[in-house]
């Protein structure tokens, strides 16, 4: 089975040539177009092999992060009983992007969007002295937001997936050295996966709280407007922007995938979450939150890194490392000998390749992996019967590296 989901002929891939009718922005278009994603309902999209490995391994970089610093992973159940909303006083405040559900008993629930709620009920039922604290939890989950208008594909969805975590602290001073540990750990993720972002002062929104950061990936179909000074660390979402003398500013658009908060003991004082401090007082439990967005990540990845002919894959989240084209592999058996060699060689060394092994035209072939992006190729064709030679090539430059069939691996290897 592992073997088998590396050829392109098992993958159940459906592609499109042309652009989607319903498909606004870039992202959108080629996750369609690639058969990562396939539409059920306004908002709603099922994630297709393709697109599904692309989405794990963006979740594993974040676990990896979240691990690092210390963070416990949990799942919390995605429906929450109305009392703990009531609690928070958030049951009608929150608006209809709440999806509200009643079961059987007729007793009423949401679909949540987010767990400050559930989460804070944990931490007061087990949580009763400053000693065992801080302590931060977080988990990868699907949520659910109801959109007066989903749009852009996964990027504004009704349903996604996000990872929430949250911190708990006996002082003010113990969730500021967590909140830089944090807003380091969410740069680093984004260093790894290799995208232009920035991050900037803005709006606690409907979560609340003092002080919040976004993180945003620069890219012109960003929704929000970014504004920073040539001068100084000034950076902010323009929703925040207020007249800042002596500035000279820069503006960029930017999708916002991480969003971090200072909430102080705004949940802990609803839901009565209290700790005996070192003076054995009787105090509320210091919060803070941190949420990236796991599917809007996969969609504003595409939104930066692409060209006219699909998606250019940073390597950190390829679906597949390698892209073997051989070009009439079921017609020639040298070219297939080879191919299957390559093939696997790669998976010995631990390197994910995606052979292509259907039966179909040149120009069909060399069309979809360049839509699928995969970053390097491995062409064989005609110039490997005539010479030995194969042809590799850079995705993210689109450049062809002829070599020797006996120098592909080193070569590969060396990209890689």
């Amino acid at each position: 089975i592992f073997y088998n989901n590396m050829k392109l002929s098992n993958l159940n891939l459906i592609t499109l040539k042309n652009k989607p009718s319903d498909a606004e922005i870039v992202s959108h278009q080629l996750m369609l177009r690639s058969g990562m994603i396939k539409k059920l309902a306004s908002g709603l999209y099922t994630w297709m092999p393709l697109g599904y490995k692309v989405l794990k391994k963006i979740e594993i970089i974040i676990a990896k992060e979240m691990d690092k610093i210390g963070c416990l992973r949990i799942t919390m159940p995605a429906v929450q009983p109305k009392e703990l909303w009531e609690e928070s006083s958030r049951w009608d405040k929150y608006g209809k992007e709440l999806l509200r559900i009643n079961d059987r008993h007729e007793r009423e629930f949401c679909f949540g969007p987010t767990h400050e709620e559930v989460v804070t009920d944990i931490i007061r039922r087990d949580i009763k002295s400053y000693k065992q604290l801080p302590i931060t939890l977080y988990q990868i989950q699907t949520k659910f937001r109801d959109e007066i208008r989903p749009r852009f594909g996964v990027m504004r969805a009704r349903e996604f997936l996000m990872k929430d975590a949250y911190s708990f602290h006996s002082t003010n001073e113990c969730l500021n050295d967590f909140y830089k540990i944090m807003y380091e750990s969410y740069k680093n993720i984004l260093n790894y996966i290799g995208l232009e972002y920035k991050v900037v002062s803005a709006s606690s929104g409907q979560i609340g709280g003092d002080e919040s950061h976004e993180f945003h990936v620069i890219a012109d179909s960003g929704e929000d407007e970014l504004v920073f000074s040539k001068n100084s660390d000034f950076a902010v979402n323009a929703e925040i922007l207020k007249e800042e003398k002596n500035e000279e500013f820069i503006y960029k658009r930017g999708i916002e995938v991480g969003h971090i908060f200072k909430l102080g003991s705004k949940y802990s004082d609803a839901l009565k979450a209290k700790i005996t401090n070192q003076d054995n007082n009787n105090i509320s439990i210091i919060m803070g939150c941190y949420g990236i967005g796991v599917s809007r990540m996969v969609a504003a990845s595409i939104e930066q890194c692409n060209d006219e002919r699909g998606i250019i894959w940073p390597k950190a989240i390829a679906p597949y490392d390698v892209a073997i084209v051989p070009v009439g592999y079921n017609k020639n058996e040298k070219i297939k000998s080879f191919a299957d060699s390559i093939y696997k060689k790669l998976i010995e060394n631990n390197i994910q390749p995606l052979l292509d092994d259907r039966d179909i035209s040149a120009g069909a072939i060399f069309s979809d992996n360049d839509l699928i992006g995969t970053p390097i190729q491995i062409i064989i064709g005609k110039k490997f019967l005539d010479g030995n030679e194969v042809e590799i090539k850079d995705r993210s430059t689109n450049e062809y590296i002829p070599v020797s069939s006996q120098s592909c691996m080193e070569t590969v290897l060396k990209m890689l």
